[in-house]
């Protein structure tokens, strides 16, 4: 049975559609990352799937419960993690934790244990007994995450669950959610960190402008364009102002400053690599490193996005 199963999904707000007639499966077990630019239509499409907005058509099921028409048993089936922390400022990380639980009708002793097991798992356990409204934004955060995962759902709906996350807890919160979907859980990440979703998903979707243009894994996703490649390369000294210069080396389509490299995109990587040293003999340079890479789902994803800004369809 899939966990998630989205049926003609639609949204209007007046005549705008926000979100245009969508249908897409999560399967049990799943990691699923839901991706699109600012205004695709992602925070609509998960409130709607989360029984937070109505849907104007459609039908949205969780673990077989159509969210509409059995909104509690469909509930408790899942954990939410908003983008904004949904925690009560003036209780404390553990009380946050407990009634969370005891929202969801977990037994005293086994929301503790959870309680305890999560603050653990974030780092929080110093921390358990203060008022949140003291807490930075990171660790708001963890304690949202924690109040989610309290009655250890079935599925897991996070909303860029890393934002305000320093490093460290950052890597910290894709083992513990790595960890959760090896057990079973299906998560439904929405990310602007590609890569995160690169890393993470088994599928991503791709929502631009209300419609959904693509439903792939990731890997699929960047072979279909596959033609598009490039080489990374730095250089020493690291001289500012190369682009024209790269740019007219044999093979070169665009060169794009990437930190203290740069991305040349080719359809010739041997071509490029080849000028690329003639180019710094000719000018004093050295190349500190030099990569061949294939596509990115960042690519893809532009790709894509850019395919639906020019009218394609869907994929």
């Amino acid at each position: 049975m899939n966990s998630i199963e989205v049926e003609d999904l639609t949204k209007y707000y007046g005549d705008f559609c926000a979100v245009d007639h969508i249908d897409f499966d999560v399967e049990s077990g799943e990691f699923f990352g839901f991706l699109g630019p600012n205004g695709a239509g992602k925070t609509t499409t998960i409130r709607m799937m989360t029984g937070l907005s109505t849907p104007s058509k459609g039908t949205v099921r969780i673990m077989g419960f159509d969210i509409s028409k059995d909104p509690i048993e469909a509930k408790e089936r899942f954990g939410v993690v908003p983008e904004a922390s949904n925690i009560y400022e003036d209780l404390t990380a553990w009380d946050n934790l407990n009634f969370a639980g005891e929202l969801y009708g977990i037994s005293r002793s086994e929301r503790r244990s959870r309680a305890a097991e999560l603050l653990d798992a974030f780092d929080l356990s110093e921390f358990k007994d203060k008022k949140v409204k003291g807490f930075s934004k990171g660790m708001r955060r963890k304690v949202t995450l924690s109040m989610a995962m309290i009655h250890s759902p079935d599925i897991l709906f996070l909303d860029e669950p890393t934002s305000g996350l320093d490093l460290h807890s950052s890597i910290k919160l894709k083992e513990i959610l790595r960890d959760l979907n090896g057990r079973g859980t299906t998560i439904f990440l929405t990310t602007h960190i590609l890569e995160e979703a690169n890393a993470l998903c088994d599928r991503v979707g791709i929502i631009v402008r209300g419609r959904l243009a693509a439903v792939d894994a990731p890997e699929k996703l960047k072979r279909t364009i596959q033609a598009s490649q490039s080489v990374e390369v730095s250089f020493d000294p690291a001289v500012p102002g190369l682009a024209f210069d790269l740019e007219d080396l044999p093979a070169v389509t665009s060169a794009e400053k990437k930190g203290d490299k740069w991305k040349l995109l080719t359809h010739d990587p041997s071509l490029v690599a080849a000028s690329l040293f003639e180019y710094v003999n000719s000018r004093g340079l050295k190349i500190v490193s030099i990569n061949t890479l294939g596509p990115s789902l960042e690519d893809a994803f532009l790709a894509i996005v850019n395919d639906q800004a020019r009218g394609g369809g869907s994929r």
